[in-house]
């Protein structure tokens, strides 16, 4: 049996995780949130317990203080923290360490070092070796951090092993930024208690919800910016499909038009990571080492989207593909660095410590209202007051929702009732659970939707979404009307955030109803101005037009996306879905041109 030390009552030097804090002992600098939880876990002393807090609160602050009035008051002998990546266990032991506590984040097997307090594993170190963290805890008075505790489903492997390992620790802390749902796949060590409607929710112990954080200054307040446009895919059968992202359309059909848009070799992803720069540029002028993350479905869309973003700005973006030791060293380095972009697949979305992040591009197909919750947390943690987070995203109706209901998603999901006849939009947990476990080699599910081939996107800019209120009109990438909302300052008070899109909305209605029918486009006349015409002349026309196109591809060699590129440059206009009749004519009149010239 090995001995440990006494983790030390001070530190001089505090990690970033914990802004101006102490350990216990010093509580009025601890927040307000903290010293509550903390006073009434020391109150209750339970053996369970179990804390929701939004992301960028500080957990991590709460927890690793609680752990060291634990052991410095003999409670517990040692400590296990189990996170759901190999990137957060090296974090949370990086955090201990700076205020005396010593977890080692590569323990595999065997005695733990005399020189530590206790381990850091993942969730999947403990599905492969339970037995291993049983006989721990057997040994010694054992305290269990599980970070994310979401991620342990009691039917599922992980949530299997957690039950086993840690059935005889002594105390048990789960901590959670998201409030989880799990009616039919408890998770462990979580208390449930069911409802009048007969369902079965989770319990905290203790909550502190978006709403009041934001309130408390500790977090940022998020401005969403939505993107639609034009999408043209051609399906399995040879079938080509014309759609607007955010028109009311069939499930398979939504997500061809999303993967449409997200494919890096059209124009839609070009426009929106161009315009997420120039916000994160906006930005930079009061925070100057504001970051962006690019959040990817895959591998090879991460790496695309670098490459576009070295076109776009110059600069290199650091890339992250997987979880192992040199994705969380370039991870830390961005974290400590300048640099402007992180482009990266699904592992940062959930727990990674980057404040300094505050513009973000939602790049992936993910629709689970958990996964949304986690992934804008990365940019909502607050350093300095009047900080914003942008976050861009493609108009997809789901996504909206979750934008609008950010606050009430994070304080209330767990009472949010099933009606009749309705899918739930919060039941998706278990496949995220199940994505969760998945192995690095393992197939993410994309096989299995319906095979498609992109053809052609292009980027309009939707709305701004703040504080559950929508502002704007839509408009064209590169015009002034975006570049009113791409340039609120990046520091500013909530309300003042409110006030400044409110005027900028006024503003751009005034200049729509200003400028001569003759010399504006669809999108720019107000849609009492705009011309009447049947809806099967338009798409008469833009079936003429694509066929054409389609001639001209075969004749010239050029992809169908390049030569409406081509006609929106010779002929000016909006893409093909908001182009008038008058816009569509002319297009027509010269690709045949175009076609003619070949002969």
């Amino acid at each position: 049996m090995t001995t440990t030390a006494s983790p030390s009552p001070h530190s001089s030097h505090l990690s970033p995780a914990f802004p101006g804090r102490a350990p216990w002992g010093t509580a009025s600098k601890l927040r307000a949130w903290q010293q509550a939880a903390m006073e009434e876990y020391l109150q209750a002393q339970p053996r369970d317990f179990l804390a929701v807090a939004t992301p960028g609160a500080g957990k991590t602050t709460f927890a690793l203080t609680l752990a060291s009035w634990l052991l410095h008051h003999r409670v517990v002998q040692q400590v296990t923290v189990v996170a759901p990546t190999e990137h957060l266990k090296t974090q949370w032991a990086d955090a201990a360490a700076r205020i005396g506590i010593k977890l080692d984040p590569d323990y595999s097997a065997g005695p733990v070092g005399r020189e530590y307090h206790g381990v850091a594993v993942t969730y999947a170190g403990v599905g492969v070796r339970p037995m291993l963290h049983r006989n721990r805890c057997e040994q010694r008075k054992t305290l269990v951090i599980l970070d994310e505790i979401h991620h342990a489903g009691d039917s599922r492997s992980w949530g299997e092993a957690c039950l086993e390992a840690f059935e005889p620790a002594t105390r048990r802390l789960a901590l959670t930024g998201t409030p989880f749902r799990s009616d039919t796949n408890p998770i462990p060590f979580v208390a449930y208690a069911e409802g009048n409607d007969g369902i079965r929710r989770s319990v905290a112990d203790y909550t502190y919800g978006y709403g009041n954080a934001l309130a408390d200054g500790v977090v940022r307040p998020v401005i969403f910016l939505s993107y639609s446009g034009s999408m043209r895919w051609r399906t399995k059968a040879g079938d080509e499909v014309a759609a607007r992202l955010g028109e009311p359309m069939t499930k398979d059909a939504t997500s061809q038009a999303w993967r449409t848009a997200l494919d890096p070799k059209g124009e839609w992803m070009p426009a929106v990571l161009g315009a997420a720069d120039r916000r994160l540029t906006e930005v930079r002028r009061a925070v100057p080492d504001a970051g962006g993350l690019v959040i990817a479905s895959d591998q090879e869309s991460a790496r695309a989207y670098a490459r576009l973003i070295r076109e776009i700005t110059g600069d290199a973006a650091t890339l992250v593909l997987s979880d192992d030791g040199g994705a969380s060293r370039r991870i830390e380095d961005f974290r400590e660095s300048r640099d402007r972009w992180l482009v990266a697949v699904r592992m940062v979305s959930e727990g990674v410590d980057v404040p300094r992040l505050a513009v973000g591009v939602y790049a992936t197909t993910i629709s689970t209202p958990l996964f949304f919750a986690q992934a804008v947390g990365r940019f909502v943690r607050s350093r300095r007051r009047g900080e914003t987070a942008s976050v861009f995203l493609p108009t997809i109706p789901s996504l909206l929702g979750f934008a609008h209901e950010l606050e009430l998603e994070r304080d209330h999901v767990l009472d949010k009732p099933k009606r009749d006849g309705e899918e739930d939009p919060y039941g998706p947990e278990a496949d995220l659970l199940e994505e969760a476990e998945r192995q690095q080699d393992e197939p993410d599910g994309e096989q299995d939707q319906l095979p498609f081939e992109a053809l052609e996107s292009e980027a309009v800019f939707d709305r701004v979404m703040y504080d559950g209120a929508e502002f704007g009109m839509q408009a064209h990438p590169g015009s002034d009307e975006e570049q009113d909302y791409l340039g609120i300052p990046g520091l500013l008070e909530p309300d003042q955030v409110s006030l400044l899109l409110r005027k900028r909305q006024a503003r751009q209605i005034a200049h729509s109803r200003r400028k001569p029918d003759e010399e504006a486009d669809l999108l720019e006349l107000p849609a009492e101005r705009r011309p009447v015409m049947s809806h099967k002349e338009m798409l008469e026309l833009r079936r003429e037009l694509n066929s054409l196109v389609g001639a001209y591809a075969h004749q010239s060699g050029k992809p169908h996306g390049v030569i409406h590129t081509e006609l929106r440059r010779a002929c000016g206009g909006p893409p093909t879905a908001e182009a008038t009749a008058g816009q569509l004519r002319q297009r027509v009149a010269k690709v045949k041109e175009w076609a003619t010239r070949m002969r």
